[in-house]
């Protein structure tokens, strides 16, 4: 007898859609086709077992499992479930009345308890659009499962309570969720780091404040202790909170790299900040069958390098594409798989090998030579993509003794969510889907950023003393755009293109 279950495998964040068929004839043998990775293979031992304990067994005959389409790699313990119903239902052990419209998936133990899965929520989302109306999965995926508006989930902790669903007229008992209406709501408190902890350094925050405004990426630079990393921690406390689009996407990403949503999802800007050890592949992504790196772990939030320089070139250098792109393409030989890495750069890094150059009180022990030699570890072109570059000077004991209170950040994350709104009302009648001044291309740049007389000459002037490249150029009009967003002014004024050039420290220094 033969048998149609259906479930997901993974691209990327992109799921397809899998047929497990199962048949049962006279004979001895087990055999599994469609391109079934090792533990899609291993699957049958796990299922065996758990079928075995739970009163089922798999009847000694000629079986056959087929995974369509059968030219696309398989691979994860996800399928234990599927292919056990659909073995079940081909011997006639159980039915299949209540399966119409319904994807299966899930992880089996020996005992048949069902674990999590990953990349349940881009699943989903896909089984949306392609018809399916249910889902069965494993209770341990609920909370990341019932995000996903109008598809019914029956979710389950063991795989008699499947047995006892499959045997019911009416299941209506059994629905976990049925959701039609996605509510995302940001928690009060997300952030337990405040911008009014930071005693002084009122430029640094103000620079702070136009990157997370425009999306720019940004690099801080300065002598130890000087709050570069207290700082860097505080941006996440200030961006927007996530539209229901980008949590979407930001929570799909992390669906499919494993990271299980196993309390109440919260909707808030993830900040990676990956060790300066970190390989390329781990920092893009990669592997065999691809994962996302941090990068795309990253999406719609905030990339923090603490100490950039001391990153392999290497691992820095692929970087180049994605800030350009806002996404990572990885090529294998028989599949491309893409991942989103729309992010914040934030790094930082020392003005010399000991830290101390520049410094008022304590006297540098570096030659020239091997200054500059730290501070070529970071390439041109990868500068020419960091819009901000940020100086950050010892704070004063005066300043840190002092008890004047700066602003929170509730009230810095007001203003950027004003100048955010600017630019979503500017950018909305466009064919293409830019909301941040930092994504603006050639043709949005020349439509709203143009200068006047004097600031075009102020800006020429940049270029020339500073030899600035045509990327850098078009950066600084972009960051020149925020500023002028963030006063709520339609004109670039000349002191908003002054300020932009500001922001050039280490082009003015290498």
């Amino acid at each position: 007898m033969l048998s149609t279950v259906y479930g997901y495998t993974l691209n990327g964040i992109t799921a397809i859609k899998i047929s497990i068929e199962a048949n049962v004839c006279n004979g001895a043998f087990f055999s599994m086709v469609g391109l079934p990775d090792n533990s899609v293979k291993e699957s049958y031992q796990r299922i065996l077992s758990a079928l075995k304990n739970n009163e089922k067994p798999i009847p000694i005959k000629g079986i056959t499992v087929n995974l369509a389409p059968a030219d696309l790699r398989k691979e994860g313990s996800g399928y234990d479930l599927p292919i056990s119903l659909a073995l079940l239902i081909a011997s006639g052990q159980v039915s299949d009345k209540n399966l119409s419209r319904t994807f299966i998936m899930g992880e089996l133990s020996l005992g048949g308890e069902l674990r999590a899965i990953r990349g349940v929520l881009p699943m989903l989302v896909q089984a949306k659009k392609d018809g399916f109306s249910c889902a069965i999965l494993p209770k341990a995926n609920l909370n990341e499962a019932k995000i996903v508006e109008g598809i019914t989930i029956y979710a389950f902790e063991h795989i008699k309570e499947i047995f006892r669903f499959l045997a019911q007229s009416d299941v209506s008992n059994f629905i976990t969720h049925n959701r039609n209406e996605l509510d995302i709501k940001t928690p009060k408190k997300c952030y337990a780091a405040d911008f009014n902890e930071v005693k002084g350094q009122e430029d640094v925050k103000r620079a702070l404040l136009i990157a997370a405004a425009g999306g720019h990426n940004a690099i801080l630079i300065g002598p130890p202790g000087s709050g570069k990393t207290m700082l860097s921690k505080r941006i996440s406390g200030i961006l927007p909170a996530l539209s229901k689009e980008e949590a979407l996407e930001t929570i799909a990403v992390h669906s499919v790299s494993g990271i299980n949503q196993t309390t109440e999802p919260l909707f808030i800007r993830p900040f990676r900040s990956p060790h300066h050890t970190i390989s390329d592949v781990a920092l893009v992504g990669g592997g065999t069958s691809p994962r996302p790196g941090e990068i795309s772990l990253a999406h719609h939030g905030i990339l923090f390098l603490d100490e950039l320089p001391e990153f392999k070139r290497s691992v820095l250098e692929v970087l180049r594409q994605p800030l350009e792109d806002g996404k990572i393409t990885i090529s294998r030989s028989k599949i491309n798989t893409e991942f989103p890495a729309q992010f914040i750069l934030i790094a930082s890094m020392n003005p010399c090998p000991c830290g101390y150059h520049g410094h008022p009180d304590i006297l540098c022990s570096c030659s020239t030579v091997m200054i500059s030699r730290y501070r070529k570890k970071i390439s041109g072109p990868l500068l020419d993509r960091i819009d901000l570059h940020i100086e950050v000077n010892p704070v004063k004991i005066d300043e840190l003794s002092s008890n004047i209170v700066s602003e929170n950040s509730s009230e810095i994350r007001a203003k950027v969510e004003s100048a955010r709104n600017i630019q979503l009302a500017r950018f909305k009648h466009l064919p293409n889907t830019l909301a941040l001044n930092s994504r603006m291309q050639t043709r949005e740049i020349n439509l709203f950023c143009r200068l006047s007389l004097k600031g075009g000459s102020i800006l020429k002037n940049a270029v020339k003393k500073l030899n600035l490249s045509a990327r850098a150029y078009d950066r600084i009009l972009k960051v020149a755009r925020t500023i002028a967003d963030l006063e709520n002014s339609d004109e670039i004024k000349t002191s908003h293109i002054s300020e932009a050039i500001q922001y050039r420290q280490l082009d003015r220094k290498l």
